[in-house]
């Protein structure tokens, strides 16, 4: 569930994977040099003779700002709403399948960021209609734009959109991006320097003629220039999760760029395409990018086994920091989200739906950068569960290991040392069976007092070993 996958490229978590790049036109965005965009969009102001002239000027301002050349003509055109909304549908169809866009839902309600049997295809068509200006196209090489919005208020979105037009010709942005796949947080993170590094040179157009940079700006808050991004109708309505997803490929991969271009700019660009951003972590904080720290390799034991016939697994996957750092927020807000999200340092999740009731079971399994983080996990993330799961009975606690039942399954959090697991959905059996797999130490028994020895079924099972060293 790549959190991109609603993300304005792919409206995606989680999320979110349109094959094109898009850039959504909030009415406030930068509203000191544009005008805002009308909600009902007026008849065309501009032949297409005044837009590809308007175009080509933009486009070698934007050779110039981020030293790549045009190498073959690009194809340009306007086109209308209807023609924008039936784009967007194709793309969807083409990118993913059915059953794949339904585990990405089911995912991101399985975790409790969108609501059950949420439609996220018909809203995401929705938002997009709504929200897009323009596009690059990297499988025509083609470059259009909304056909309602006057020339000289295009100009913006063609500086970011024409800059992907030229990443494309030097670096393929298309197969750079899904050589990221199947894990969905790295992708996101080429996602979020592909529309970060556009957003960087869409300001340093706009930027023309002052002697100022975003690369050479000592401090730069790109929220400044979001507006009042959740103004438009379908915004108004969409969960937070979405809105996050829509933001931060664009203003966190913004931040990524202005930071990993120095001290030498925009000669720096083609290292990054080359050495990429290995998970959404290393976006959020370009010090460990700079420093070469990446998330340790994380597994998970099979269920299928265990689970029989009627179970079928939609999803397996990462989160990412950006990923729990949504979760986290959903449950407890922003102020204790952002630390606890800051101390992943690598995970994996496993989701699967009885074939008869619909019912889903989610396995995550994470490893925190110290065994003194995964005890602060542990502590606020029981909490977090007691938030998610309504109705409980039978709750059971004790150090490191935590346990409740509901009305769709069992719940179970336990932590060793940096790793902690989580089940939702599931028995007793199956959390024995992968906390053995793991090797997470002795399970207590519901009857157990605090201080006992836990059961002898994995008594002398080894404690669980990282595969990378904690940053």
């Amino acid at each position: 569930m790549r959190t991109s996958r609603l993300s304005s490229r792919h409206l995606s978590f989680i999320l979110e994977r349109f094959a094109l790049c898009f850039f959504l036109l909030s009415p406030s965005i930068l509203s000191a040099q544009q005008p805002s965009v009308p909600q009902v969009p007026p008849r065309p102001s501009s032949s297409q003779v005044d837009f590809a002239k308007a175009a080509d000027e933009v486009l070698q301002s934007m050779s110039e700002i981020t030293g790549l050349s045009l190498k073959t003509p690009l194809k340009k055109t306007l086109r209308s709403r209807d023609e924008i909304r039936a784009y967007v549908i194709r793309q969807m169809d083409e990118d993913k399948d059915a059953a794949k866009r339904y585990a990405d839902t089911k995912s991101a309600e399985a975790f409790g960021l969108l609501p059950k049997n949420f439609d996220l295809d018909s809203f995401m068509i929705e938002l997009l209609t709504e929200q897009i200006a323009g596009l690059y196209d990297p499988k025509s090489h083609e470059f259009y734009i909304a056909d309602w919005i006057p020339v000289e208020d295009q100009r913006m979105v063609m500086a970011h959109e024409l800059t992907h037009a030229l990443q494309d010709q030097h670096f393929q942005i298309e197969q750079w991006l899904k050589a990221a796949r199947p894990n969905d947080d790295a992708e996101l993170a080429r996602e979020a320097f592909l529309e970060g590094s556009a957003m960087a040179a869409m300001v340093d157009y706009l930027l023309g003629g002052t002697g100022k940079s975003v690369t050479n700006m000592p401090e730069f808050d790109p929220s400044i220039l979001t507006g009042d991004i959740g103004s438009t109708p379908s915004l108004q309505k969409a969960p937070p999760f979405i809105k996050d997803s829509l933001v931060f490929p664009y203003f966190a991969g913004m931040t990524f760029t202005a930071a990993v271009l120095k001290p030498d700019g925009w000669s720096s660009l083609q290292k990054v395409f080359i050495k990429p951003p290995a998970s959404t972590q290393q976006i959020m904080h370009p010090d460990l990018y700079k420093s070469g720290h990446v998330p340790a390799p994380v597994t998970i034991p099979s269920a299928e086994t265990s689970l029989g016939k009627n179970w079928k697994k939609l999803d397996e996957n990462l989160m990412g920091e950006f990923g729990w750092l949504e979760v986290l927020k959903q449950f407890l807000g922003d102020a204790r989200a952002k630390p606890l999200a800051s101390a992943w340092n690598g995970d994996r999740y496993q989701l699967f739906e009885n074939q008869l009731s619909k019912r889903l079971l989610l396995i995550s399994r994470l490893h925190l950068s110290s065994q003194e983080n995964a005890a602060r996990f542990f502590g606020q993330y029981s909490e977090l569960l007691e938030k998610k799961h309504d109705h409980r009975t039978d709750l059971f606690r004790r150090p490191n290991f935590f346990s409740f039942d509901t009305p769709d399954g069992s719940v179970f959090l336990r932590c060793t040392g940096a790793d902690c697991l989580v089940l939702e959905g599931g028995d007793r059996a199956l959390f024995i069976e992968l906390n053995k797999q793991i090797g997470l130490g002795p399970v207590p028994q519901p009857d157990q007092k605090p201080g006992v020895a836990a059961t002898s079924t994995v008594r002398n099972w080894p404690a669980a070993t990282s595969t990378a060293s904690s940053r």
